[in-house]
């Protein structure tokens, strides 16, 4: 049974793809032609489990399917429709239509609590200078003053949402927490952990957090014949130990992950000493704590490498981001289904952001990785084995499954 839901996935995915704009891969910017094309494609999808369809004033794509009664809590699944440009075809809208096809499965069995599929419009970040306008919005964290953020165009993106939902209601469409269970986000793992592990899915335990820093190391140019090396002010130089530093660091460091992946040399000519490096480091780890920890090492080695050559740094954080932990209930929850299908329950850790960071400021959120290939994603040769999502599905229908018992266990035992 699974293998055919697998391979109904697949199919379904791959017409998925082809909403894009031109060129490899997958390219489906929020609010956008495609971003419409997408919506009329997955509403469709919804309604074809028995779903009601309406989008909210963030421009987010719900199924509803009720509760037992007109008061009853709603539990919330859900990912996102955007990519990145050139992406893949699973990153996000994976974890939109398996959670439909989970509930097309239960579509007699009765659930004491409402379910709602979120079909979130801006994950990626890619066209305006924010994300998470969906989630944050239900939360109530949003920001307003994102609606006047422009893109590329000049385009503001109160005016790109007008045609997508109402810029004039977005800050009034956020839940009551009481109203809401938990969230469930269900995501390709965009990393090689599963696959080393040979297993189809797994269990996140947190979301980790993010700090990014802007340095500048400022030596002196010098002629590259004539300047004796013990006398050089080598800004390039002092870069590199602080690139090393950080590979160094956070390999040593259980939980952490840090990249310097941008670097400016001036003057950047083949025969001057570097006088100036620009560079920027990014730090993530599921535990803040950890994370900062790592920051304070790395700021030292920055300070070590630039005193040794002589040279100016300047380094200052210019982004924070909490960590967000997986409720333990959830997770629990998850394990229990992941081992009803008859595999190897295994918790791990995501260290990309997720709509779910955004959702955990509302309600107690879970998100449950699928395998995908050499762990690549962002990428056209982003895949996720048919089994894998037939598996995922699975894992899905029983959580469902597991809450409503719990659910109704729970009333028995307080009218009793």
């Amino acid at each position: 049974m699974n293998e055919t839901i697998g391979d109904r996935a697949a199919a379904m995915l791959a017409k998925a793809a082809t909403i894009s704009e031109p060129g490899p891969g997958v390219t489906r910017l929020p609010f956008t032609p495609e971003h419409a094309h997408a919506n009329d494609l997955i509403a469709g999808w919804m309604q074809a489990a028995g779903l009601d369809t309406h989008r909210d004033a963030a421009g987010t794509l719900i199924g509803r399917r009720e509760g037992a009664t007109p008061d009853a809590p709603t539990f919330l699944l859900g990912s996102h429709q955007d990519s990145v440009r050139g992406g893949g075809a699973y990153d996000g809208i994976m974890g939109v239509l398996l959670p439909v096809l989970a509930l097309e499965q239960l579509h007699d069995t009765p659930l004491p609590f409402a379910v709602e599929v979120l079909c979130f419009a801006d994950e990626e970040g890619v066209r305006f200078p924010t994300a998470l306008i969906g989630p944050r919005a239900l939360a109530g964290t949003l920001d307003p003053a994102v609606l006047d953020m422009a893109d590329r165009s000049g385009l503001r993106l109160g005016e790109a949402l007008e045609g997508f939902g109402d810029p004039a209601a977005i800050g009034s469409i956020a839940r009551a927490p009481g109203s809401v269970m938990g969230y469930l986000e269900t995501h390709i793992e965009q990393g090689p952990v599963l696959e080393a592990e040979d297993l189809p899915v797994g269990i996140v335990t947190a979301i980790a957090g993010i700090e990014r820093h802007a340095v500048t190391i400022t030596g002196r140019a010098a002629h590259a014949g004539t300047a004796p090396m013990t006398l050089r002010k080598d800004a390039l130089c002092a870069a590199a130990e602080l690139v090393t530093g950080v590979e160094r660091i956070c390999g040593e460091t259980e939980n952490a992950v840090g990249t310097i992946g941008h670097l400016e040399v001036a003057p950047n000519v083949v025969n001057a000493v570097p006088a100036e490096v620009v560079a920027t480091i990014e730090l993530r780890s599921a535990e803040d704590v950890i994370r900062a920890e790592v920051a304070s090492r790395v700021a030292e080695v920055a300070r070590q490498a630039t005193d040794r050559r002589g040279c100016a740094l300047r380094m200052e954080r210019t982004y924070q981001q909490p960590a967000k932990a997986c409720a333990p209930e959830l997770q629990d929850a998850l394990e229990a289904a992941v081992a009803a299908t008859g595999v190897r329950p295994l918790r791990l850790m995501s260290g990309a952001t997720h709509d779910a960071s955004a959702i955990a400021d509302l309600c107690p959120m879970a998100m449950l990785f699928v395998r995908c290939r050499e762990g690549v994603s962002h990428h056209p040769d982003e895949y996720a084995a048919p089994e894998d999502m037939g598996c995922a599905v699975g894992v899905l229908v029983n959580v469902l499954r597991g809450l409503a018992a719990t659910d109704t266990q729970g009333a028995a035992s307080r009218s009793s």
